[in-house]
């Protein structure tokens, strides 16, 4: 089932999520369920449980529509549950970012170029592995959302100010989407 965005100035969005109760699979399978029908509906590569108003520690990425700039994701897509970032890079890469709960804003945010993660797939197996480039990033975006934090909150202070106005709109209902979003 296709679930709402929740947009910039949703409360959800701002809350640090709980654990995902591994003990109950069958929710949790259904909640991935539609996240990943909402994905593939709203257009993005990433989407965390709170962004669809559900706080809980699961993401899903999704690289293989980005194949044709990053050949390297031809079958790049994560389920995670519980994530944990367990090692990150001391180098750092900026790189535009963009957010199906924040639409019609992109910034440059600096994020580690490398990573480490202990999750849980949708198998509910438990996964270490290393991620680095544009999946590096996928990741490290949807992680924030699990932590009540915004691709917006990393932004330079010149141009967060720059995009104040657009943010404000975005909090007042005045925004457009091509899929199903809700403010609340």
């Amino acid at each position: 089932m296709k679930l709402p965005i929740f947009l910039y100035g949703s409360k959800v969005l701002r809350e640090r999520a709980s654990e995902a109760d591994l003990s109950d699979k069958e929710k949790i399978s259904a909640l991935v369920a539609d996240m990943e029908e909402t994905l593939a509906s709203a257009d993005g590569c990433g989407l965390a449980a709170p962004q669809v108003g559900v706080s809980s520690r699961i993401l899903i990425v999704d690289g293989r529509d980005l194949v044709e700039a990053y050949p390297y994701l031809k079958d790049f897509k994560r389920i995670m549950i519980n994530p944990v970032v367990v090692e990150e890079s001391e180098q750092t890469r900026e790189y535009s970012e963009g957010c199906l709960s924040v639409p019609g804003i992109y910034a440059d945010v600096r994020r580690p170029e490398k990573i480490k993660v202990e999750y849980f797939n949708e198998k509910f197996e438990p996964v270490t592995e290393e991620f680095d480039k544009f999946a590096c990033r996928m990741i490290q975006h949807e992680l924030d959302h699990l932590d009540g934090k915004m691709f917006v909150d990393r932004v330079a202070p010149i141009r967060r100010k720059m995009i104040a106005k657009k943010l404000m709109n975005i909090t007042k209902g005045k925004v457009s989407t091509n899929y199903k979003s809700r403010l609340e």
